[in-house]
């Protein structure tokens, strides 16, 4: 027998990651999106002009949840490869690009920074693709789940970038005494 672990055990070892990694993107995700009131709750959203091809705004945080779920399994993947090469690396850009995640929500419907969240949607896109090949040095598996995530980015950026468009002074939508909407 020259197995350090029996295939029980690593699943085992994967599911508990997993029952930590899941709720805790998950969380700080929802965290994240209550920092500011975003969606139809956001008077200064609801004021933007939108293209006709966004969304209806419910799918949104179906989309956020089931993207988190995804991610939080393919952290616990990585996290359970313990002593593979590239998995201090894969952990590192995952956590910065969850980070950056994190603030976009606060920033465009917090702090309405509407050019600003284009460049910085583009820069979680380059961060999570950094992280895609990271994981998939790792386990493919963990880069694969990560592909949807990597698609909703993308659409995420066109549509911010269209917004932008849409709304050269969306920043000065909000009266002056107003400037942000960040609850803490």
């Amino acid at each position: 027998m020259r197995e350090l672990a029996s295939r029980g055990q690593l699943r085992l070892s994967f599911l508990r990651w997993a029952v930590v990694t899941v709720p805790a993107v998950v969380l700080l995700g929802f965290l994240s999106g209550r920092i500011a009131p975003t969606g139809s709750e956001n008077a200064w959203y609801m004021a933007l002009a939108k293209p006709e091809w966004q969304p209806p705004g419910w799918a949104f945080p179906v989309a956020w949840t089931t993207l988190y779920v995804l991610m939080g399994l393919a952290l616990a993947i990585i996290l359970n490869a313990r002593r593979a090469r590239g998995r201090g690396l894969a952990i590192g850009l995952f956590v910065l690009q969850l980070l950056v995640n994190l603030a976009w929500a606060p920033l465009f419907f917090g702090a309405h920074l509407v050019s600003f969240a284009v460049i910085h949607i583009a820069a979680i896109l380059v961060l999570a693709i950094a992280t895609t090949f990271a994981f998939g040095r790792v386990r493919s598996l963990a880069a694969w789940l990560m592909a949807p995530y990597l698609c909703w980015i993308s659409f995420a950026l066109l549509l911010s970038w269209e917004i932008d468009r849409l709304n050269p002074y969306g920043e000065t939508l909000v009266p002056s005494g107003a400037s942000t909407q960040i609850e803490l």
